[in-house]
């Protein structure tokens, strides 16, 4: 085993876990939605990894797939906060009840 793919694993998981401690810990729907957006990242530098270490191409579309979700996931969820905040005058997501009764 390559020492680099350890390396590549071991900052792919450290990343994951500071998105998770992120998305937990945090109020702010921007901040929640940078740490769903750095557990993504996480996740294609993990199939980077895996698709380097074992020679297989198969990574490469997943990764690019993701990507395109990510890129959609920014543009709507962006959209979606600039809409709120106009009509709120805040985004803290412990707050936002649009969809109750």
């Amino acid at each position: 085993m390559d020492p680099t793919f350890l390396y590549t694993l071991i900052l792919s998981a450290t990343l994951f876990t500071i998105g998770v401690i992120g998305v937990l810990w945090k109020r702010n729907a921007i901040a929640l939605f940078m740490n769903v957006e750095l557990m993504l990242n996480a996740a294609n530098l993990a199939f980077v990894a895996f698709s380097r270490e074992f020679g297989l191409m198969q990574g490469a579309p997943l990764v690019l797939f993701v990507m395109t979700v990510a890129a959609a996931e920014a543009g709507v969820g962006l959209a979606i906060f600039i809409a709120l905040f106009r009509s709120r005058r805040h985004i803290r997501a412990d707050e936002l009840d649009l969809l109750r009764g």
